[in-house]
């Protein structure tokens, strides 16, 4: 991950387990490292060492989406406000894939891009439940 794309509470995935980031800070040697914590664990690791979490189905039902609509070709997630939506596109091309904001697409693949565009857009982090436990599939 590019750390220049990580912001504090960023959710990333290190070792199978999901982390909050609490700290982004530079090396001696010049290399980015993060401070990185969960229910368990509070530990600083490279920022090179860190994945990002995939946008989920899963995952967009715990920031507040519900499923509105379904076909063949698509599913699309909604949140209360109205101008936010997200669509998965259930082809090969993933062309209509990504988050839709007042009618713009943008693509959003990971979990800390939207957690970025949202914490922009409202000044809040979106709201979820606790992570420490939770699993993310390599």
């Amino acid at each position: 991950m590019n750390a220049a794309d990580l912001k504090i509470k960023n959710l990333v995935e290190y070792k199978n387990q999901v982390y909050n980031i609490t700290e982004i800070f530079q090396g001696k040697s010049h290399d980015y490292f993060v401070k990185i914590e969960n229910d368990i664990q509070s530990i600083s690791v490279p920022a090179v060492s860190i994945k990002p979490i995939q946008i989920t189905e899963e995952w967009l039902e715990k920031f507040g989406f519900l499923r509105t609509y379904s076909s063949a070709q698509r599913i699309r997630y909604e949140r209360p406000e109205t101008f936010i939506k997200y669509d998965i596109d259930l082809s090969s091309k993933k062309i209509l894939e990504g988050l839709k904001i007042y009618g713009n697409s943008i693509k959003c693949r990971y979990i800390h891009e939207f957690q970025n565009i949202f914490s922009c857009l409202f000044g809040k982090e979106p709201a979820t439940a606790s992570f420490g436990l939770i699993k993310t599939e390599s």
